[in-house]
């Protein structure tokens, strides 16, 4: 737990977050953007675009870059996408096979691997939201999956592209007066984590 100290408290985090994301050198960015959905015109189009104000324009522009994808471009992007795991200890093997044959009948079916977006989703719901995605998808004709599947893919653009802001953000040393008696490396930061989003493929 982050010690909530002046200037250490999430918002505090969040914008420093943007700070660096605005002033990082261009490749760098880049790089960071692909890791949250790999469309090089996505990254350049939010390369392009900076210094954004908030973490709020950062979010909303990066929608708007995905809704202009071109359906190619989408589709590769969605392409790129690779399964995910671990899985969670204790699921019963059941599950699991269940989980596999699901995914294995998306996948023939519509060529590519099962994207969902989990963020609103505890983990422990993760692996029973995903079955029931995979089972009520599979009914999908290839046109409504595909554009249920690329506004998936940009929930889970969107939701990396956060963590990546909150993690920039806890990674840069706060500048802001501890005021006296309080050393500079007093406060604590959270985790980075990983940027990933839950989202399951398996």
């Amino acid at each position: 737990m982050p010690v909530q100290g002046r200037g250490t408290g999430p918002s505090s985090t969040v914008h420093r977050g943007i700070q660096v994301f605005n002033r990082t050198p261009a490749d760098t960015a880049r790089s960071w953007l692909l890791d949250c959905c790999v469309s090089h015109i996505w990254a350049e189009r939010l390369v392009a675009h900076r210094p954004f104000p908030d973490t709020d324009a950062l979010l909303a522009a990066a929608d708007e870059a995905s809704y202009d994808l071109l359906p190619a471009q989408r589709a590769a992007a969605l392409a790129a996408e690779r399964p995910h795991g671990p899985h969670p200890a204790g699921v019963p093997a059941a599950a699991l096979t269940a989980l596999g044959a699901a995914h294995a009948a998306y996948e023939s079916r519509f060529g590519r691997v099962f994207v969902i977006c989990l963020d609103d989703h505890r983990p422990d719901e993760h692996l029973d939201q995903t079955l029931a995605g995979l089972r009520g998808r599979l009914g999908n004709d290839p046109d409504e999956e595909r554009v249920v599947a690329a506004d998936e893919l940009r929930r889970v653009a969107r939701g990396r592209l956060a963590r990546l802001v909150a993690r920039i953000g806890a990674e840069e040393p706060d500048e802001t007066p501890q005021g006296p008696g309080k050393a500079e490396n007093s406060r604590e930061f959270p985790d980075s984590g990983p940027t990933d989003s839950p989202y399951v493929p398996v």
